[in-house]
């Protein structure tokens, strides 16, 4: 599999292709469209369906909408528009002038249901919604007719009219497609294609009190808009029936086409609206671009790269068999990206003092260090050095194994880019717990130097405690681990995050929101876009530098 070092993705033939290109002699007449309903914020999934459907249309040189399906006004809201154009534009995706709102065609939504009325094709049913529902039968079972089933197309028409009008309340009446009650498909049982709500849209206000259904709405939009190939996940496999009688139903120019696919899959990840926006909305996480949540805005914040998840997508691939994928497999692509593109720094997550008894009190030395390890053209910058640093905990050990090659006492190692250092004493407090180490340096051991006369195993990171700069840095787990109590299986990680208090070299001072950096040995870090300020810098892990996941070559 090809990384991204040159910002080339990979193209993935698929059964799609072979469908778009056995219907369309012309294949650039192709039209496709991504119809997210506003009702929250786009997740990883939607990304999939996002390349997919953009994808298409740019490999054969057609089109794809961007169409709103706001047709449940109980859970929409502007704010979910403009996030979702966001993350769109965010992908790299553009829909041109080809910005579309379900809400916009409920005039002709309206004009094509009189149609299907005066077809014999629809009624007016004053069956409450759980009648309906034991109406429909089982799998095994057939349904029964509504006892209003058969009213004629003169006291259907006045009566949905008297709908539109407001003169009942939600809940009275629906409008019903008149299919059969005896279908192996339960979908195709006289499904309700309008109800009644008398709610304000976020965009037709109080201009409507009934409001169309998606199963038929949906169909209905693909068709004006002139959509060859309505791209869906596989849950809708079996409304595909309803889609076709919709559109074989209304005179329709374009008869568009609908495919499914599998949706994504993530392992120990929940990406149902209902449950992040349960999480949002009780404060259980930092919004919606928390950097745990699986968004596109979460993601974002937490430093993913479009182009990483671009070719995520790819690597995922596109079939109609259900998989789940894991997150290193994610995180191996985000590693890919940013490591040609991001230079390197030292920063210490958990610090311990380490004192070099035999250097100069007061003297602060200016070291000459690479930005990046492969590429020289990231240049290079100087660290301050004195006597007095902060290296990372773990990196010192009194009684270490075999294999251990950073300091211990008598150990020596090299300083990153600095000199070779020997532990000689440690300072603990009353607890037990080290304070400081204490060691010697050879100063014909400078980094640079054409210093030859003995080697070292091990090389640590530090920084200048004088000159350090202090930051939080959040650490990311994953949001919810498995839960067999849990209705849906999971539970909310306590673990998730962890914040540290950690120094870094003043080369980063200064960094703006969304500034990425490589901390060598602890991963690559983005300042955080929301709580970052060059007075109280704030850093998220976006991944660590190990992966488990093996691409297949």
């Amino acid at each position: 599999m090809e990384s991204n070092n040159e910002n080339k993705e990979a193209v993935y033939g698929n059964f799609i292709n072979t469908i778009i290109e056995e219907d369309l002699e012309d294949t650039s007449k192709v039209v496709t469209r991504f119809p997210p309903e506003p009702n929250g914020y786009l997740h990883l999934g939607h990304a999939k369906s996002i390349c997919l459907n953009f994808g298409l249309a740019k490999q054969y040189g057609g089109k794809c909408n961007l169409r709103f399906d706001d047709t449940n006004p109980a859970k929409e809201d502007t704010e979910f528009v403009n996030s979702i154009e966001n993350d769109i534009r965010w992908l790299g995706f553009d829909w041109e002038d080809r910005l579309f709102f379900a809400s916009s065609y409920f005039d002709k939504m309206y004009e094509y249901a009189v149609e299907l009325i005066k077809k014999g094709l629809a009624f007016v049913c004053d069956m409450s919604p759980e009648e309906v529902r034991l109406s429909r039968g089982t799998l095994t079972e057939p349904g029964k007719e509504s006892p209003y089933r058969n009213r004629s197309v003169e006291e259907n028409l006045d009566l949905f009219e008297r709908m539109k009008k407001g003169e009942f309340a939600d809940g009275e009446k629906t409008l019903r497609a008149k299919i059969d009650m005896a279908s192996p498909n339960i979908n195709m049982r006289d499904p309700v294609i309008y109800r009644i709500a008398h709610m304000t849209h976020h965009a037709t206000g109080d201009k409507w009190c009934i409001y169309p259904m998606y199963d038929f709405a949906h169909p209905v939009e693909d068709a004006i808009e002139g959509v060859t190939h309505s791209i869906c996940t596989m849950e809708f496999e079996d409304h595909r029936p309803l889609y076709d009688w919709v559109v074989n139903n209304i005179d329709f120019d374009v008869k568009p086409r609908q495919i499914e696919f599998a949706k994504l899959n993530l392992e120990d990840t929940i990406m149902g609206k209902r449950y992040l926006r349960n999480l949002v909305e009780t404060n259980q996480v930092d919004g919606w671009d928390d950097p745990r949540l699986i968004t596109l805005s979460g993601i974002r914040r937490r430093g993913y790269t479009p182009e990483a998840v671009r070719n995520f997508c790819a690597s995922v691939g596109v079939s109609k068999a259900n998989s789940v994928v894991s997150l290193a497999q994610l995180e191996y692509f985000v590693r890919e990206d940013l490591q040609p593109k991001v230079p390197v720094v030292m920063a210490v997550l958990d610090p311990v003092k380490l004192v070099i008894t035999n250097y100069p009190e007061g003297q602060t030395e200016m070291l000459e260090i690479e930005n990046h390890a492969k590429d020289e053209s990231f240049g290079k910058r100087m660290v301050p050095f004195s006597r007095e640093l902060y290296i990372e905990r773990e990196d010192f050990m009194e009684e270490p194994p075999k294999k251990f090659f950073r300091l211990a006492p008598g150990k020596e190692v090299r300083l990153k880019g600095a000199y070779f250092v020997t532990c000689t004493d440690v300072v603990k407090d009353e607890n037990g717990n080290i304070t400081e180490i204490h060691c010697t340096y050879d100063p014909a051991t400078k980094s640079g130097l054409d210093f030859t006369a003995r080697k070292v195993k091990g090389t640590i990171h530090w920084v200048n405690c004088e000159t350090a700069i202090s930051a939080d840095v959040n650490l990311y787990e994953n949001l919810v681990v498995p839960d067999e109590t849990s209705d849906n299986g999971y539970s909310l990680n306590p673990d998730s995050l962890k914040t540290v208090r950690a120094y870094i070299e003043p080369s980063v001072k200064g960094a703006k929101p969304m500034d990425r950096f490589q901390f060598i040995r602890n991963g690559y870090f983005i300042a955080d876009s929301k709580h970052c300020t060059e007075d109280k810098p704030v850093f998220n892990r976006i991944v660590s530098l190990k992966s488990s996941f093996k691409p297949n070559k």
